[in-house]
This record gives structure tokens, sequence and C-alpha cells, in this order.
């Protein structure tokens, strides 16, 4: 507990101003309740950040009377940010006006990340005069339209050349090289090899004005340089064998540029990457559980798109089967998992770019598309982001091959078809190979693979996998099952079904039993086509009604 009296002296300089600012005033002479605590730093982070202090009366003029809340601040600061993901710091102050064993607690409370509002128990919260209010809709849409700013793109204060790894800069260069060559833009190959770093940087716009950007630090720093200036753009590797807590089996932390260490990664998750062998006829084919190509575009997008100005780090967790990448920052405004295949929102543009420019990005924003198309080629689950809130995201990458008859049915429709499938196609199909019923937004898109013949309709927005399919899995039986038989027959069944039990009729539940794989709103229909043709009739009302062999007798307002 600091009685420096310089400390003193900015307390009784932070009293004499204007609360509702940057300040926020309250007595707590004995306690102060941690959940309005947190409201408060929430709100406080949302208008600028500032600090909340305890033990100073709120109105003028202020007098300053001790508070014993909190005995425990480290704790406390710990406790707030587990719930609030902000750099949240304290101090305490013994005032001279306390006595002897009072003090004045000061929580620190940084601006919240551009574009970021902060929310706490559900609700962005604001101050409103001695109230707190949750944010307005207008003023959210304000806060997520700063998104727009590229912070990668911002100069680095303080950093130089000495503070960038050559090594780093080098493997940029020889991918910026072999891109060139394969493109045969041979000029450009022998441009970029008589560079300068400078002048590659500058070529980059990794330096501009004289200036390094953030994106030349994340990208190219050394270690002591991301230390010093972006702790927090680390990637931390571990390695789990089970789901059990403890220590990791194997954990490396990578603080540097991100041109040192992309392939390293790559070979560490390679290392344990286990294979799934599948019969194709008189042939075994194995099948990683970890394709390099989704692995990969993951990392780069965690990397590329994760939040700078949140603390914390990527985290890459590989488990026998599955892969876990957390990244701080939810998603960009606007964008979520039901549209993440079509808009584009890059919250590092800078980084994206020289990413791209290098040839580990194909084209900016279709990471993850091509990340879908590869795991529902191998039969495995599309990507998981249960784990993601508004201030991380979490991607669980599932590697268990669920049907290897799924994997020769993609392979011999695409062969024989030529057909060129898209992301929203693959996921269409993998969606039926289920059984999910369809999004809305992709039942437009069902025609296409109809006309190929992938998929058959079923009834209404139904639809299975076709009939090759079942072939290549040997289970022709299931398929007429599935696919059920036409609606004469169907027809013919409900009708020997009610004749069966003409005195005493029969309920929709018993029509539903005979024809099991159909919805009951579908036997309805045919039983109104039956009524309509005079074969049967109802006693009674709607769903409750039985049903009599014939046609209803004269007079019958059933």
């Amino acid at each position: 507990m600091s009685s420096d009296p310089a400390r003193i002296a900015v307390l009784e300089g932070w009293m004499r101003e204007k609360e509702g600012e940057e300040f926020e005033f309250k007595e707590a002479k004995g306690r102060f309740d941690f959940e309005l605590l947190c409201k408060y730093v929430a709100a406080l982070a949302n208008e600028g950040g500032g600090r909340i202090i305890l033990g100073v009366t709120d109105k003028r003029p202020r007098k300053v009377v001790g508070s014993k809340a909190f005995d425990q601040p480290e704790r406390t600061r710990r406790g707030l940010c587990d719930r609030i993901p902000l750099a949240i710091d304290f101090e305490e102050i013994r005032h001279p006006d306390c006595g002897p064993d009072g003090r004045v607690l000061v929580f620190h409370i940084p601006n919240r990340p551009v574009g970021t509002p902060i929310k706490y128990d559900g609700r962005y919260w604001m101050r409103d005069g001695d109230e707190l209010v949750a944010m307005s809709e207008n003023r959210l849409r304000a806060i997520f339209a700063e998104s727009g700013h590229d912070f990668s793109a911002d100069l680095c204060p303080g950093l130089t050349m000495a503070h960038l790894d050559p090594e780093a800069i080098e493997d940029f260069r020889d991918r910026w090289i072999a891109k060139a060559r394969k493109a045969e833009n041979l000029s450009t190959a022998e441009r970029l090899e008589g560079l300068s770093y400078e002048e590659l940087l500058i070529d980059a716009e990794a330096l501009i004005d004289g200036g390094l950007t953030y994106a030349a630090l994340i990208l190219f720093g050394t270690r002591a340089a991301l230390g010093r200036h972006l702790a927090q753009a680390e990637v931390v590797f571990e390695y789990r064998s089970s789901d059990q807590s403890g220590p990791a089996q194997d954990r490396r932390e990578y603080r540097q540029g991100f041109f040192v260490y992309y392939d390293e990664l790559w070979s560490l998750i390679n290392l344990r990457n286990d294979k799934q062998d599948f019969q194709d006829g008189l042939f075994v084919h194995p099948i990683s559980t970890f394709n390099e190509r989704p692995v990969r575009e993951a990392i780069l997008n965690a990397v590329s798109h994760r939040d700078y100005q949140l603390g914390g780090s990527v985290f890459i967790r590989q488990f026998p089967r599955r892969l876990e990448i957390d990244s701080p920052g939810g998603f960009p405004f606007g964008i979520n998992v039901d549209n993440i295949l079509d808009r584009q929102k890059p919250r590092n543009r800078r980084i994206a770019e020289i990413l791209t420019r290098c040839g580990l990005v194909e084209r900016s924003g279709q990471g993850m598309n091509l990340i879908y198309e590869d795991l529902i080629k191998q039969s495995k689950p599309i990507p998981d982001f249960a784990r993601t809130d508004a201030y991380q995201v979490g991607l669980t990458l599932h590697g268990t091959v669920q049907d290897p008859a799924f994997i020769r049915f993609v392979e011999k429709v695409c062969r024989e078809t030529s057909a060129i499938l898209g992301a929203h196609d693959w996921v269409l199909l993998a969606a039926v190979a289920r059984g999910d019923g369809l999004p809305k937004h992709l039942d437009g898109r069902a025609s296409k693979l109809l006309d190929l013949g992938i998929i058959e309709r079923i009834r209404g927005r139904s639809y299975m996998l076709s009939r090759r399919y079942y072939e290549l899995a040997g289970q022709t039986a299931a398929y007429t099952r599935k696919k059920g038989l036409d609606r004469e027959h169907n027809l013919a069944l409900l009708l020997q079904h009610v004749e069966s039990s003409r005195e005493a009729g029969c309920k929709l539940e018993e029509f539903c039993q005979v024809l099991p794989a159909l919805k009951d709103t579908h036997v309805q229909s045919l039983l109104k086509t039956l009524k309509k043709r005079g074969l049967v009739h109802p006693v009674g009302k709607r769903r409750f009604a039985v049903w009599l062999p014939g046609p209803a007798p004269i007079g019958d307002d059933v």
C-alpha cells in the first residue's frame, strides 16, 4: 500500500475531476458488491477507460473516508480479468485522512479495443448519470463500425529494422519469389531477389514513410521485440493425449515473427498425426487424422484475424482426434457461423495482404471455404465453433473419418461428372449425408446436386444421397427403405389397413405406424387423396378423426 506523497497528490487531483467522464467514486467503507464492480468496469471500458475509486465520497466537495472493500485486491483483479478480457490493474493508496489503517483502492480500467464493446452479464453497459444502463443500438452500431480500422497497418512506435528477424524476412522473400515463378512472372521474381530488406518491406507495405507497422512486428519481429511491443502476439501449442486436466505432454510458446515458426507448427502437429485406413475394394487407403491444408488454413486465420488489442495468446491444442484453435476477439461485426462462407471482413487487412502476396493465403477470405471443403470430402465433421463468444473464436477441427463409403462416393461422382462444387454445395451435401434438414439459405442450391444425380428428393424439402452411394456402400435395401415406396403404393397400403379395420376404423397414429418413414403431415395428405377418390372418409375432426372405408354418407357434413 503506497503512502507516497506523490501518489496522494495524484489522488487529490483525481478528486477534483468531474465524475462521469473518466472517474467513478464510491464510498464503499465496509464492502462493495463484486457483480456491481464488474458492471462499472464494463461501463468505464465502453466509455473510453478510466478509474473506479473506492473510499472517496461521490458528492462534492469529495472527502477521503477509506474503504475496507476487497481486502485481497489482487484476487479481485484476477476475478475481473477472468470475466472481462482487459488488462485491469489496481493500486492502494494510504491517505492521511483515512487514519493509519485506512486506504483508498483504485482500479485502473483501459479503453475497450477498437470496434469491440464490452459485455457483462449479457448486456453492454454504460453510465447514465448515477445509473448503469444498457447501451443503445445506435451507440453499439457506432462502436462496431469502428472495426473497419486496421490495427496491423498502424505504425509501431519505436520499432526499427534491428528488431526484425532476418530469417523471417528471407522466408517471406523466398515464398514471394516462388509464387511469382509459379505464375511465370520471372521479371518480378528477379526483382525481388535483388531487393534489400527495407525495399522488400516497402513493397509489402510493412514499411511506410520510414516507419514499421504492427504487421511487420507480428510477422517478422524478434522474440525481444514482440515481448517489448506486443507480448500477446504469440502462439502457444499444446499436445494432450486426453481431456484430463493437468500439464500438457508437450507445450511450446512461439513469441517471434510468424514466418519463423509457421512450418514448425505443422511439423509439430504432424508428429502425432495418425492414419485411419478404409477399404476400397481390394485396396486399403490411409487418411491422415489432420490433413495439412485445413490445419494450415486454420492457423493462418487465427493469426491474421485475431484481435491484437485484446490480451491473451492464440492457443493450438492437439488431441489424438481433434484440434482446437482459440484466438482472442470474437467474430468481426456482421460475421457469424451462418454467413462465414459468404462474407469477408478481415480484422487485420495488412497482415492478410502480406500473407496473400507470398502465397500462404491463396485468396483473402477463402480460407474457411477451403477448410469446410477439405473436411467434408474426407467425411469428417464440419468445423465446430461451439466455444466462440464475444471475446474469442474457438474453432475445433475433428479428425475422425465418419463414413468411408461417402469418400468413395464423392470421388466417383466428381470423376464421372467433372463437376466443380463450391463450398456451399459441399455443406449441403454434408447436411444430406447426416440426415439433417437443409438450412433455408441453401435450399435453392439443391437443384444443382439433384441434376448431377448426387442427391435425390424424398418429399417436400427432404433429401437423401442418391442410389449410387448406397450401391457403393452395399446398402441397397437401406436405400429402398429410406426412399420409401412411391405415392400409389403408399395409398394402397393405407387403404388396405383401413379395410382390414372396417368396423373399428383407424386413427392417424395407426397410419403413421404403417408408413413410419413419412411424417404425419404427409400421411394426412395421403388420406385426403383417398377421401377425394371416395375410398375413405373421416368421422370426427382433424387429427382425432377415425377413418372408415368408403365415401362419406350422403348428408354427412364431416
